[in-house]
């Protein structure tokens, strides 16, 4: 039998469960009760602490500050198990009902999508999780990204140069993104934000029930937010898978990518390397041919005489002219005069020596 092919949603949804997008937290909102499917049962928590008591009870039973905290162990335990006995079973982590999240993400794109400019939508994250997914999404959206620290008065205050209206807010926490809300509520700016089960709702137009504090979970998000504003836009045939990993709205660690790119980068040649000269070995003989021969000089270039001119047939060696020295002309011998500066001879001897 032929396996059926999925539809978008359900990979969609798929995608979903294997990054933790389902995984809430042991509080809940009393606005975010609608998105919830269940209440997950950990009582597979009792097994854990009786393997923990175990290895208590073998490896430190004889130290006295060890057997106290085994006794209280085992009295936590005992607690544990009478409470599973009477039907009070432990409760655990809230699951969030995806179903929901694909139909919101879907919600959220088409208000993307109506507004004409890119530009005047903000995507902002102060989580350092959702940094990078911000960034990215900015880029295949067109959207203003606004990653880090949330400068107060940016929406509100025009006496700053970063100040601006945006049309929409969009973004990762709404509790670690507090600021920026309150803001928009001032400013009439409509919001939407991923809600986690115990996140506010106040202020937010749209809350999209996810889970925002994992980097799996804020990346797939994003990633999801994006293609299905392109495919809306018509950017992405609807029909076709984009080419974009996921990979690369994920959160990565700076000393994890750090240490990738050196494993990564080619290893360059040793130039420091000194030569081990000892190691030649001398020899004083050198070969016929390798003797040392003086290179011949080149042979004078002798010009042809010119008649009528003299000194021209002289060459140098070297290929330089000679200059001829002038003739000397009796007549043309100008007379020294003394200047009175001449040396003057020596005294006659006055018999006093």
């Amino acid at each position: 039998m032929a396996s059926r092919t999925l539809s978008q949603k359900e990979q969609d949804i798929q995608m979903m469960l294997a990054a933790d997008v389902h995984l809430g937290t042991k509080n809940c909102d009393f606005q975010m009760e609608r998105y919830v499917y269940k209440r997950r049962t950990d009582v597979i928590l009792i097994g854990i602490l009786v393997v923990i008591l175990s290895c208590y009870e073998n490896s430190y039973l004889n130290s006295p500050s060890s057997f106290v905290n085994v006794l209280k162990l085992k009295l936590k335990i005992d607690d544990c198990i009478i409470q599973a006995q009477s039907g009070e079973v432990l409760r655990g982590i809230y699951i969030i009902n995806l179903g929901k999240t694909w139909e919101k993400l879907q919600l959220a794109a088409r208000v993307i999508v109506a507004i004409e400019n890119p530009q005047d939508i903000i995507v902002q994250s102060a989580r350092p999780y959702g940094q990078r997914a911000v960034l990215k999404f900015a880029q295949y959206t067109g959207a203003h990204p606004i990653a880090g620290r949330h400068t107060p008065g940016t929406f509100t205050n025009q006496l700053q140069t970063s100040f601006s209206e945006p049309r929409l807010l969009i973004l990762t926490d709404p509790r670690t993104d507090h600021q920026p809300i309150k803001e928009s509520a001032l400013g009439n700016i409509p919001t939407i934000a991923f809600c986690d089960t115990d996140s506010p709702m106040r202020y937010v137009d749209i809350g999209i029930p996810a889970n925002n504090k994992g980097k799996l979970s804020i990346g797939c998000l994003y990633w999801m937010l994006a293609r299905m504003v392109l495919q809306m836009r018509g950017t992405i045939p609807s029909g076709r898978k984009w080419e974009v990993m996921v990979d690369l709205f994920f959160y990565r660690d700076p000393e994890e990518a750090k240490e990738q790119e050196e494993e990564e980068a080619p290893v360059a040649p040793d130039f420091g390397a000194v030569p081990d000269y000892g190691a030649m070995v001398p020899n004083d003989q050198w070969a016929a041919a390798e003797q040392w021969v003086p290179d011949a000089a080149p042979a004078p270039v002798i010009s042809p005489p010119v008649p009528g001119v003299e000194g021209t047939a002289a060459q140098a060696s070297d290929g330089w002219d000679v200059a001829a020295p002038p003739p000397e002309d009796a007549a043309a011998v100008t007379p020294v005069v003394p200047s009175g500066w001449e040396a003057v001879p020596p005294a006659a001897p006055t018999g006093w020596e």
